[in-house]
């Protein structure tokens, strides 16, 4: 086989993976994906649980309107439709009462939040206040300059108490970044608001999958085939080098590039120490740490949501999502879940109805519940962890992908998809800028016209 024949292989079915894959195969190259697991999707996808036979996530999954890459992977996967997008948080108190916050139809960015937020009940006066001084401070901060400093610093620099930080900057920063704010670094957090929130009407628009994680990539395969190539599943990678990669099996896979998609704690055993020496990118990984994501599968005997979603304020279950129409099926998720790891699944289920009993006021039964523990569910955006974050690119000729890679973004589907656009960028080689701008997201009119219409 000549080298123009050559496939450019892609190891790890993640979203990096895929996203890098389906960008090379519409480019007319051919691509080979190989994936150890019997699916694609990685950290993000769905298993059937032996338990009562249905497909479940492994954690809720959840994209906002500034997602612009990940929304555009879906668009060409043609799996946009399974995704419900949602324009309204409802935020429950202990006792059931409940504030909606929702962008305004009308109101332009960065104020489109600012009516709901002033009517909020969950927040005192003194409160909200001092949560409005610190987001014009956000406005003008350069987050860069806040690398080595932890959001909750930053924080109390701008005079932001307790109250405000446990029922508002806590839920948003825990579940975006899956670190608290006195641990996550200040320049990830003030990202998370200046893109997230502040930049554009449509960024904080919540899309929550309707449809199991796995089913989004179901195009993928099709795409990378027309091109001539092919999806792996079930195939194990034991080394990888720049012109190949050899599996688990023993099989030698000769490549016209190699791109390394696999999670950051994998790469360095793919590698060989002359790669390694040659090239730093693979020892800066190991500054990188992880943070755990809980995930509580439960049906109750009765309905228990009537709001597709609700951040339970000051709770130890910080978000619930309702999994059917008549609010019987809730999927709780618990970022940071440090605390958790040591729970048997009978107190984990216990925990999470206490919580769901006392702030939607409710006293159901739960008929069954799954928790799902991902003790490596996301790299750790600790200050100072951007240092160990790599280029896609480096000496050895091995292209890199993954949330962990230099993208800005923190360990989200987005942060997947840009960097796997930023591989495929990398080897094609034409100049052409395939990440597209997040500030300026463009959610299709027929999907902003339905969260309107839904309202939330």
């Amino acid at each position: 086989m000549s080298a123009s024949d050559e496939p450019i292989v892609i190891v790890g079915g993640g979203i990096a993976g895929i996203a890098a894959g389906v960008r090379l195969a519409e480019a007319g190259q051919r691509v080979m994906l190989l994936e150890t697991r019997t699916k694609l999707g990685g950290r993000a996808t769905s298993f059937d649980d032996v338990r009562t036979g249905e497909t479940i996530d492994n954690c809720q999954h959840v994209a906002l309107g500034c997602c612009t890459n990940f929304v555009d992977l879906l668009r060409r996967l043609a799996a946009d439709h399974l995704i419900d997008w949602q324009r309204a948080i409802h935020w429950f108190e202990r006792g059931g009462r409940s504030s909606t916050i929702q962008p305004s139809r009308i109101a332009p960015a960065p104020g489109h939040l600012s009516l709901d937020f002033a009517r909020a009940r969950f927040l005192s006066v003194n409160e909200k206040t001092a949560i409005a001084r610190a987001i014009l401070a956000m406005l003008r901060a350069h987050r860069e300059e806040h690398a080595g400093e932890t959001f909750g610093a930053w924080l109390a620099k701008h005079g932001q108490p307790r109250g405000a930080i446990e029922k508002f900057w806590e839920p948003v920063i825990v579940s975006a970044c899956n670190l608290a704010c006195d641990t996550v670094s200040a320049a990830i957090a003030l990202h998370v608001f200046q893109e997230g929130f502040l930049a554009h009407r449509e960024a904080p628009i919540m899309g929550v999958p309707d449809a199991p994680l796995r089913t989004l990539y179901d195009g993928a395969t099709p795409i990378i085939e027309a091109a001539g190539g092919a999806v792996r599943v079930r195939t194990g990678v034991a080394s990888i080098r720049p012109d190949g990669v050899t599996t688990s099996a023993g099989e030698s896979i000769e490549a016209k590039a190699v791109i390394c998609a696999v999670p950051f704690e994998r790469v360095g055993a793919l590698v060989s120490p002359e790669l390694r020496e040659i090239d730093p990118r693979f020892d800066q990984l190991v500054g990188l740490t992880h943070s755990p994501i809980l995930g509580v599968h439960l049906v109750f005997d009765r309905p228990v949501m009537t709001t597709p979603n609700a951040v339970l304020v000051d709770a130890p279950t910080q978000w619930l999502f309702r999994k059917n129409d008549d609010g019987s099926a809730v999927h709780a998720v618990i970022s940071a879940a440090d605390d958790w790891l040591g729970l048997g699944e009978r107190e984990v289920v216990t925990r999470v109805l206490a919580d769901v009993r006392t702030w939607l006021n409710t006293d159901a039964e739960v008929r069954s519940g799954r928790p799902v523990m991902e003790k490596r569910a996301t790299w750790a955006p600790t200050p100072g962890s951007e240092a160990h974050r790599p280029p896609a690119e480096g000496p050895s000729g091995i292209v890199l992908a993954g949330t962990y890679v230099q993208t800005g973004w923190p360990c989200t589907m987005e942060g997947a998809t840009r960097s796997g656009y930023t591989a495929a960028e990398a080897l094609l080689g034409t100049g052409d800028r395939l990440v597209l701008d997040s500030l300026r997201p463009q959610l299709p009119v027929r999907v902003l016209a339905g969260a309107w219409a839904r309202g939330g």
